[in-house]
């Protein structure tokens, strides 16, 4: 196979929203995350910086009406508070750009085989309510934006992150050209599922072994029936044991167990893959960047067959726990 020089995109806007103190989003991991990536030898023709979209791009997704209501923060304070973030045009322009990013990835990975976006997996936004930290659903924008230049592809959105993609669900439930899975915490956040293509909600206290396996039916399970064009992968690292909003046992080898799967399926079957990092949200900083690194990892030994920048701490994720 031919090595693939692996494009991440990336803007410093993603860790520059100014949020009460502890407020319980880290927003500080994407530049933090971007920072292990350069100290380990990512080099500046890797780097793609996004673009905000527009409104009108995001229209093609959400309703006039709730954008509307965005922009002008006219929304009740228990919408708010379901949103889980103060309104701010910092926050309005953070979340256009990471949008953005999601899209440009989605674009180049049809290209280029792969791209990660190092941000992204704001999947509880539906098309006329935020919830989750999630005002617009970039993934959704994305396969739309895709869908306009290539209205025939079979897009599949791959969500591991542990909370239910409930808003990607709903918004392509009657869009057959793409095909949504989620594999989620059955008990955890949204308390009241949405139905995608394919759910697959897992107990508490799930461990490595069953968490592979699973994932690895749902992807036979979209390779037979499916056969997709291009995936949209959600790496959400709050499946992690350490993770205080999973409630998941997957360590961190098992993180990287299942990026190494995903990656591994798509290039075997020479299906492009853009990849978001998704959610994480445990308040030590370090290790939740170490997670969200495993995606990196993965991504040089499957498209470089290489490790990712040699460093003897990673070479075995287990230690790093």
């Amino acid at each position: 196979m031919t090595k693939v020089n692996i494009p991440f995109i990336y803007s410093p806007i993603y860790s520059q929203l100014s949020l009460p103190e502890r407020h319980r989003y880290p927003i500080e991991k994407y530049r933090l995350l971007h920072d292990w990536a350069v100290s380990r030898g990512a080099h500046a023709s890797q780097w793609k910086a996004p673009v905000a979209l527009t409104w009108e791009q995001v229209e093609q997704t959400h309703s006039a009406s709730y954008i509307e209501k965005l922009k002008a923060n006219s929304f009740e304070k228990a919408e708010w508070r379901r949103i889980g973030f103060p309104w701010s045009e910092q926050l309005l322009t953070r979340s256009l750009t990471s949008a953005g990013g999601t899209t440009l990835a989605l674009q180049i990975a049809l290209d280029s085989s792969i791209a990660i976006h190092f941000s992204g997996g704001y999947h509880h936004a539906h098309q006329d309510w935020g919830s989750g930290f999630c005002l617009i659903n970039d993934l959704a924008i994305a396969c739309h934006q895709l869908l306009l230049q290539h209205p025939n592809l079979k897009i599949a959105v791959l969500d591991t992150d542990v909370h239910q993609g409930d808003g990607t669900a709903t918004i392509f439930k009657n869009d057959p050209r793409v095909f949504t899975c989620s594999i989620h915490g059955e008990k955890n956040f949204p308390f009241s599922k949405s139905l995608s293509d394919l759910d697959v909600p897992l107990p508490k206290g799930t461990t490595d072994k069953s968490y592979l396996q699973a994932l690895q039916n749902a992807l036979t399970s979209i390779a037979r029936s499916v056969k997709p064009d291009i995936i949209l992968y959600d790496a959400g690292v709050d499946i992690y044991t350490k993770d205080e909003l999973g409630h998941f046992h997957i360590s961190l080898n098992g993180l990287f167990q299942r990026d190494m799967t995903v990656l591994s399926f798509c290039r075997q079957n020479s299906i492009p893959v853009a990849a978001v990092i998704g959610g994480g949200y445990q308040r030590n900083l370090e290790r939740l960047v170490r997670g969200h690194a495993q995606l990196l990892r993965a991504a040089y030994y499957v498209y470089t067959e290489s490790q990712y920048l040699p460093d003897t701490a990673l070479r075995s994720p287990e230690n790093e726990i």
